[in-house]
């Protein structure tokens, strides 16, 4: 299980959670998101893979945005089509396409992408793209059949521990290969506590999810 925390936005706070070793740092090119990131991106150890969130972005934004961070993976969270995800692949990017579910999904809708990303991400369906606060129902994803590894995101904090715990002990939990935190790490937005990371880290060390 890896670790990605998302919505990263002010240098020192980026630098401080970088010291807990995630395994992605999320930043979010999406002007109407109050994480949006637009600052100087500090230098980070090479195993912390740096994701660009995008929403309905044109393949020359992304580009770009990839170009001037150094970004080795995109996250994709609106309508994009199985086509740009392919012309992102082929540059070399991991490409995450995300999909938002509530209390169900028709997961018919992944099959165009399946050879032109490498993970979906199912994040909480809501107001906003993405940062809503709350979970999704996760029995949603008994009815999942594709071999691809997947993000869970949505909602996950510490309130959530006991649930996310058992559902790691579920057959439909075999492909999520990585936890997207966001929203409820916050003291504000952008600004992770790095203490409930700290011990939310700690506690799937403890049972044996994720490896420091």
């Amino acid at each position: 299980m890896k670790l990605k925390v998302c919505g990263m936005k002010l240098e020192n706070n980026i630098l401080d959670v970088a010291e807990l070793k995630p395994d992605y740092l999320g930043f979010i090119f999406y002007e109407k998101s109050p994480r949006y990131f637009n600052g100087e991106m500090p230098d980070l150890p090479e195993d912390i893979q740096k994701i660009g969130v995008f929403v309905n972005s044109k393949l020359e934004f992304i580009l770009n945005k990839v170009e001037q961070y150094n970004l080795q993976g995109i996250q994709l969270h609106g309508n994009e089509s199985p086509e740009l995800c392919a012309q992102l692949q082929d540059k070399g990017l991991i490409v995450i396409k995300v999909f938002s579910i509530k209390n169900q999904f028709d997961f018919k809708v992944l099959e165009p992408y399946e050879d032109v990303c490498k993970y979906y991400l199912f994040d909480t369906k809501g107001k906003e793209p993405g940062g809503n606060g709350y979970t999704f129902n996760w029995n949603v994803l008994k009815k999942y059949r594709s071999n691809k590894s997947y993000f869970l995101s949505g909602g996950i904090g510490p309130e959530e521990l006991d649930a996310l715990l058992l559902f790691l002990k579920r057959p439909e939990s075999d492909l999520c290969c990585t936890l997207d935190l966001n929203s409820k790490f916050e003291t504000a937005s952008g600004f992770k506590d790095l203490k409930k990371l700290k011990d939310f880290k700690y506690q799937l060390v403890k049972h044996g999810y994720v490896f420091e």
